[in-house]
């Protein structure tokens, strides 16, 4: 428990300095929700172990807890673990931190939390992930050559590249409170990438479903027996009604 703590915290702090980089510097999109879509999780999942577990850890989630949302201890060996890490071991980075922080300026936070970690009082943790790993644009101006409009001067590269291609946003001025301003209107296809504009949104939105459900594999479990609490106390309220009107009918 103190560890999840330790790495709550660590996210929080995390996010806090996102923000106070720049923030979201455009509106952000809702992400699918797919929490209960199996296939989705597991796609996801696939896409977090090739793309992301190189340099991200999931330190407080092991390989074995896939197996609620499907896979199989083989299917896990064969198409998860890379780096000798057995079934039963965390999910942690092979990249080293002191190289990590040399190449990104600080060591890539841990991802078990990071949805949550995210959310505020008017924004959700899975819309950020979701709008971020979207918006990605080619900028030669910056060390990685990569620049993202959800994360200004974001340090992480854009790893998925190949599967988005490269893109440049559009703007258009625009009047907005008596200020002009410039408005994304939409994206130019620079190079294309491995997987077309919807294939590559429905991996992502798969990602974000693993990532989320990740925060807290027990999540549909709790929303399901919430509702059946629900039920319960509403029968119950209905027989408590009933039944003191029944003590209390005699009564003037």
């Amino acid at each position: 428990m103190k560890r999840i703590l330790i790495a709550f915290f660590a996210a929080v702090a995390f996010a806090g300095g996102a923000m106070a980089a720049g923030g979201p510097a455009v509106d952000l999109a809702k992400a699918p929700g797919k929490t209960t879509d199996m296939a989705a999780l597991q796609n996801g999942a696939k896409v977090f172990a090739n793309y992301c577990l190189s340099c991200h850890s999931a330190a407080f989630m092991r390989y074995n807890r896939l197996a609620d949302i499907g896979l199989t201890e083989q299917q896990i060996k064969d198409n998860l673990l890379f780096t000798g890490a057995k079934v039963g071991d965390v999910m942690r980075a092979s990249i080293n931190p002191r190289e990590a922080k040399d190449w990104f300026g600080a060591n890539p936070p841990d991802l078990t939390l990071i949805t949550r970690s995210r959310n505020t009082y008017s924004t959700l943790g899975t819309d950020y992930i979701y709008t971020l790993l979207r918006y990605y644009y080619r900028d030669e101006t910056k060390v990685t050559g990569w620049n993202n409009l959800a994360f200004p001067n974001i340090g992480m590269p854009h790893v998925l590249w190949e599967l988005q291609g490269e893109r440049k946003p559009v703007f258009e001025k625009r009047s907005s409170h008596g200020h002009e301003i410039n408005a994304l209107v939409g994206w130019e296809q620079v190079k294309p990438g491995t997987m077309s504009t919807r294939e590559y949104d429905q991996t992502i939105s798969d990602l974000v479903a693993y990532l989320q459900w990740m925060s807290e594999p027990n999540q549909n479990r709790r929303v399901a027996i919430g509702a059946w609490v629900i039920l319960f106390l509403g029968i119950f309220t209905v027989i408590a009604w009933r039944l003191n009107a029944a003590y209390w009918k005699d009564v003037k």
